[in-house]
């Protein structure tokens, strides 16, 4: 590998990304990328049936929510043996799916959250998920990673999911300066060349979970540490 450039925070006004980022990127999926479950398991994404696929992505990704991965698959798996449609869903009593969910974080408020978006999707959306992020945006429960991953994953539409990972990360490496996910999100959809968009946040969670950490980051194992600002700072 070359010499990298100094990665350098400036006002996100006059951002601009690194000429390498598809070098750093193609590193990082290298040396931390391995075959596990990321958000939508490899299961969902096989499934050829795309609204059947959507049903499952955007009830998986709003059960993800503030909930340790392997809960939600495992919740997940739980769910499908007995849910698979959103007939189903809609008709299934809230207690009965409160049950379901636990022990998923806030699974009483999940389980009122995925009836209202069952209802909604039956009788405001012909059964359909829809298949934009402004849309998605409109049921309840579901923000701009959940809109993202169900475009993305479901759909193959662009989309940049940015979960707790990436904000942190971006503005240690100085590519962006920003304080929330959402301006993280509309920063990158500025900088990133659109072929990166799918693939930064997946990245950056395997290098969020074995490099760079939230607390105590293994600097010394990084192979950016001699050009990023956060480990010179140190």
């Amino acid at each position: 590998m070359g010499t990298l450039a100094p990665l350098r925070r400036s006002s996100w006004d006059t951002m601009i990304i690194p000429n390498d980022i598809d070098e750093i990127l193609s590193e990082i999926e290298k040396k931390v990328l391995h075959a596990q479950k990321l958000y939508i398991s490899h299961e969902l994404n096989t499934i050829e049936d795309v609204q059947k696929r959507a049903f499952k992505i955007l009830v998986s990704a709003v059960i993800s929510l503030r909930t340790k991965e392997k809960t939600t698959w495992s919740v997940s798996e739980k769910l499908y043996e007995k849910i698979h449609s959103w007939e189903e869903l809609v008709g299934v009593e809230v207690s009965v799916l409160a049950k379901l969910l636990f022990p998923c974080g806030f699974y009483n408020r999940k389980a009122g959250q995925l009836k209202e978006i069952a209802h909604l999707i039956l009788t405001k959306f012909q059964g359909e998920v829809p298949r934009d992020i402004d849309t998605l945006l409109t049921l309840p429960g579901v923000g701009r990673k959940v809109a993202n991953l169900v475009v993305t994953e479901a759909f193959g539409e662009e989309g940049i999911c940015v979960d707790i990972h990436v904000p942190r990360i971006s503005n240690r490496w100085g590519l962006v300066n920003t304080q929330n996910p959402d301006e993280t999100e509309r920063v990158l959809r500025r900088i990133l060349q659109l072929r990166f968009w799918k693939i930064y946040n997946k990245l950056l969670v395997q290098f969020g979970q074995t490099i760079c950490l939230p607390v105590k980051p293994k600097c010394g194992l990084c192979f950016l540490a001699q050009r990023c600002e956060f480990a010179n700072l140190k």
